[in-house]
């Protein structure tokens, strides 16, 4: 089986991927496109501190930073209707503030969500940082 014919829905993702990444440009309504309403955050801060919220509790200071990020897509794996992408969170202003994301996502009445985001600050992502 080829990669092609185990992510079939690969550019589906990879948008709505794109979408949560645009998001950090004034984009409130791209977040609200990318995430399930009830999607959590989990995270580990460069120094260790673990936080967690729903994901929307995040939106408007998301949208608001205008934080320049460029999304590195790392590793895509889908089986059906549920997904995970493995995505370096890089910003370009400064590469050693970057994050390594592992998000979830499901396929519901036909669209692609994410559903959870495992975070962990790049000083703590091993291989998969910048």
């Amino acid at each position: 089986m080829t990669a092609d014919e185990r992510t079939p829905d690969l550019d589906e993702i990879g948008r709505v991927v794109q979408l949560y990444v645009d998001g950090f440009q004034g984009g409130m309504d791209k977040l609200r496109e990318a995430f399930h309403e009830d999607a959590w955050i989990l995270a580990l801060d460069a120094e260790g501190g673990f936080s967690k919220d729903l994901i929307s509790d995040r939106f408007e200071r998301w949208a608001a930073s205008h934080r320049q990020v460029s999304g590195r897509v790392i590793q895509v794996t889908q089986a059906g209707e549920v997904a995970s992408v493995l995505l370096g969170f890089d910003n370009t202003e400064n590469l050693a503030d970057s994050w390594v994301d592992v998000l979830a996502l499901i396929k519901l009445d036909g669209t692609w969500k994410i559903t959870h985001k495992s975070a962990v600050h790049s000083s703590r992502a091993d291989w998969a940082k910048p």
